[in-house]
């Protein structure tokens, strides 16, 4: 146990030492805030269950005791965006005489212990008290609990795997969609379920304590604790091996942008960044790869309601932004100090970023073309949705240059340190809360058609008016360049 206080202690330390760590106080306020909120929302729903299924056939735990496959899908999700795999910091400490193994061990205990696997319990823990408690008493709320938190761990496991593996090769993304596939398949084409049944047996016996659940449950906990070790230890060694293959496979100069001169020069950059660099790679294969999964549900599946669908739709076409803009200068960092020896040069590199992700926004709108055709979205939406992205979203994705300091590495995936700044996460929650508010907002009082107007007047607005804040967003990064040259300097690895 002591190796892991000791890495709990260094990450707290390195966290202090970050460059960003004093810009980032205030903005993470505002996050453990939003955090209170989840939660509270979350104890509303385990009440409102508790109280909701009074009067049905079963107890309210058998109900929900149903549904433990869809909270533990939707925990699985969520991970994707608030959790950072914990492999992240092993580099530091690869160089040190520390057993790999020993490592690893200690970063998967870790990941077991962290906050986000009791989050779900703001819901169970209410609605066990109010309905588990009458029947079995406090030990019967204390063994579903724990119950509850064994499955969560599993959960949390398989997203590990699932994600490492991910990061590896982007094909890995079709195992959790085979596997949920399959579930889908056995919980919505039989006329009675045997999920349902399995799940609310599980639960059962969690409430009674029953030993053989908890062992069974155990033995799948430990295989996926095993199952990464193994993966883990696999891949850190492969990676810090420095095995590359040197071999050119193909070479092209994108003589196309030649025409558009130093912003040429710089859009040919950006592209050459994300297809030639291993990380940036995996992003765009990532992105695609989302968008063609969305598409592909909204368009033949009845799954979403139109809320779901409304984010989805946002998601789509915010998805590169979100992939290379939320950290805009993150991966120049590497090579920052060469960029700004001349003048305008990084406000031209920022105007090249803003061509570039605007114009391939055309991607995910060809890419909804199915949704279209069967009558899900409009051209109307799907147009107003491109346009305030490229225009209003991209302008407060911008602003993160002035406020970024952090290096991320090129190739480096599970060994690389990985640390964002709370004013990054801070402008990322509103990119995502404010046009989906104003849209519902809109929406209620005005109708979809003059909405979609008004975003595409809105986003508009900001495209004509780019080189304006483009250049003010440039002016305020030179402002303190020394200070974010130094910080680029100090989180490159």
């Amino acid at each position: 146990m002591n190796i892991i206080y000791e890495l709990y202690k260094l990450g707290k330390l390195a966290e202090k030492r970050h460059p960003m760590y004093e810009s980032s106080k205030y903005a993470k306020l505002m996050i453990y805030i939003g955090a209170a909120f989840w939660a509270g929302y979350l104890a509303f729903f385990g009440i409102l269950f508790a109280i909701g299924f009074q009067g049905e056939a079963v107890e309210p735990y058998h109900m929900l005791n149903q549904g433990l496959l869809f909270v533990l899908v939707l925990d699985y999700v969520m991970r994707f965006t608030f959790q950072k795999p914990p492999t992240q910091e092993m580099q530091p400490f690869l160089l040190l005489p520390i057993k790999r193994i020993r490592l690893i061990d200690a970063l998967l205990i870790r990941s077991g212990l962290s906050a986000f696997n009791w989050i779900w319990h703001f819901m169970f823990v209410p609605f066990a008290l109010l309905t588990v408690l009458r029947f079995y008493g406090l030990w019967g709320v204390l063994t579903y609990l724990v119950g509850i938190w064994m499955l969560i761990l599993i959960n949390n496991y398989w997203y590990l795997f699932t994600r490492t593996l991910i990061n590896e090769k982007i094909w890995w993304f079709l195992l959790p969609v085979v596997v949920y596939g399959a579930l889908a398949a056995a919980v919505f084409i039989p006329e009675e379920s045997p999920i349902f049944d399995f799940s609310m047996n599980v639960g059962e016996g969690f409430i009674t304590g029953n030993i053989l659940t908890f062992l069974g449950v155990l033995a799948v906990l430990a295989l996926m604790v095993l199952a990464n070790r193994i993966l883990l230890s696999h891949l850190s060694y492969k990676e810090n091996a420095k095995v590359e293959d040197a071999t050119v496979k193909h070479v092209s100069d994108y003589g196309f942008f030649n025409r558009f001169g130093e912003i040429g020069e710089y859009m040919r950059l950006e592209l050459k960044l994300a297809t030639r660099n291993k990380t940036p790679k995996q992003q765009v294969y990532t992105a695609i790869s989302i968008v063609v999964m969305f598409v592909a549900l909204v368009s033949f599946t009845d799954v979403y309601g139109s809320g779901m669908q409304t984010f989805i739709y946002f998601y789509n076409f915010a998805i590169f932004g979100v992939m290379f803009l939320a950290n805009v200068m993150s991966y120049e960092g590497n090579y920052i100090d060469g960029l700004i020896t001349r003048k305008d040069s990084l406000y031209h590199l920022l105007l090249a970023k803003f061509y570039l992700y605007s114009v391939l926004m055309v991607l995910p709108m060809i890419l909804m073309i199915p949704s279209m055709i069967v009558g899900k979205s409009s051209f109307l939406l799907c147009l107003s949705w491109m346009i305030f992205i490229s225009g209003f979203v991209y302008f407060l994705f911008f602003q993160v240059a002035v406020y970024n300091k952090n290096t991320l590495p090129l190739n480096k995936k599970l060994t690389a340190r990985l640390n964002t700044n709370g004013t990054q996460q801070v402008i990322t929650l509103v990119v995502f809360a404010v046009p989906l508010i104003l849209r519902f907002a809109l929406d209620a009082f005005l109708g979809a058609d003059v909405t979609n107007i008004i975003f595409i007047l809105i986003g508009l607005g900001f495209i004509v008016t780019h080189r304006l804040w483009i250049r003010n967003v440039y002016h305020r990064f030179m402002a303190k360049k020394y200070e974010q040259l130094e910080g680029f300097r100090n989180t490159r690895t």
